[in-house]
């Protein structure tokens, strides 16, 4: 296998045109050799990148790789720990110890109580449009304001500071913004939360955030958790809405069967999820030594995972690069896989199948105001993929 293993150079910085919604080319082809390729970091280490579902999942619930931070091998200096209640990058214990508190806080049970209040705030956005009238820019009228309002109610985010922290969000994650303008987004942020968990912490109210300081969290760990929660909970969902509408409007049969089938809302989120992947990648650390895909990993070697490309390996999914709303093999990595798995899933769902539903009810002629390749996407190194402006229009 060794003689004929596929070299990465650099990952895509673009999709090639006319191809909005699956993995670049690059991807593709490396897949299309075998599951693992070697790869070098932007900054010179050597590594690998992992297309293969199967060896993605392998990765990402095997303990001899981290998560952490400082860990990751793919530059010449010293990188930080993440900061405190920053989960994501962080491995047991106190991966746990962060996670444990907010399980409850985030089951099927519980999100589902919030489905009124959802069809309710979709139902204002889709008021507002219609009272506006065509055309709209289905990104700043429905896509964003859904999710936004969402998570800034379950974590008790004041309404008058929403469209603010909603503007900071959109800058430290779309990939386009300067470093300068990037970390004062990110500083803005970070104090806005801070502020917030002070408040909380002095006069409790009935949302997360509060119940969350009855427990041993630290204030600045709470801060990482709440920033966290806000940044996931509002930017991937929304560029789900965007980009899973396109992806509908791009084709009309599968939008049909939606329409004609509202039943069949909860498979056509799965198989979004599956075919857009908008949280693209994540890299893991080898602790030791570690034998996969017939390669022996380094210990200190960063493996990138391609979990856009998992999503599409033929050894995993019939016709993968079929947006198919009726496909009957589910597992996708969406929503990542082991114990990082995403903690706000079923929130996502909720949101998005009470969206597609909503928004395909109320506007039945509903289309794209401008051609397809003047569809403003988000860059590659945007941490979450997407569209920045999605123009649609309808009859009236």
């Amino acid at each position: 296998m060794s003689e004929s293993l596929h070299t990465v150079t650099a990952l895509p910085t673009e999709r090639p045109a006319g191809c909005p919604f699956g993995p670049p080319a690059e991807l593709l082809e490396a897949r299309r050799h075998g599951p693992i390729s070697r790869y070098t970091h932007p900054g010179g280490k050597p590594g690998w990148l992992i297309t293969g579902d199967e060896l993605v999942r392998a990765v990402l619930t095997d303990a001899r790789f981290s998560s952490r931070k400082e860990l990751l091998n793919v530059v010449d200096f010293e990188i930080p720990p993440a900061p405190p209640g920053e989960f994501l990058l962080t491995d047991d214990p106190q991966h746990s110890r962060y996670r444990k508190p907010l399980i409850g806080k985030f089951t099927a049970r519980r999100m589902r109580l919030l489905t009124e209040r959802i069809e309710q705030i979709t139902a204002d956005c889709l008021d507002a449009m219609e009272r506006t009238g065509p055309p709209a820019d289905l990104v700043t009228a429905f896509a964003k304001p859904i999710p936004t309002i969402v998570i800034c109610e379950l974590l008790g985010v004041p309404y008058e500071d929403r469209d603010a922290f909603q503007e900071q969000i959109d800058k430290f994650m779309n990939g386009e913004t300067s470093d300068e303008d990037l970390i004062a987004a990110y500083t803005a942020t970070q104090t806005y939360v801070a502020e917030l968990v002070a408040a909380k912490r002095a006069h409790p109210t009935d949302d997360v955030l509060s119940e969350l300081t009855d427990s041993d969290l630290t204030d600045e760990e709470l801060q990482g958790i709440g920033l966290i929660l806000l940044a996931a909970g509002f930017d991937t969902t929304a560029n789900m809405l965007s980009l899973g509408t396109y992806a509908l409007l791009q084709h009309p049969d599968q939008l049909a069967a939606l329409r004609a089938d509202p039943a069949l809302a909860d498979r056509a989120v799965e198989e979004l999820m599956r075919y857009l992947t908008v949280a693209k990648s994540f890299m893991r650390t080898a602790l030791v030594d570690v034998e996969l895909g017939g390669q022996t990993i380094e210990a200190g070697t960063t493996v990138v995972l391609s979990y856009h490309t998992a999503n599409h390996d033929p050894e995993r999914f019939t016709d993968p690069h079929v947006l198919d709303l009726n496909r009957q093999e589910g597992g996708h990595l969406g929503f990542g896989h082991g114990p990082h798995l995403c903690l706000g899933q079923q929130l996502a769902r909720i949101e998005m199948r009470v969206a597609f539903t909503a928004l395909l009810d109320r506007f039945p002629t509903l289309r794209l105001a401008v051609p397809a390749e003047q569809v403003a996407l988000r860059p590659e190194s945007a941490d979450v993929y997407g569209v920045k402006s999605l123009p649609v229009t309808w009859d009236v």
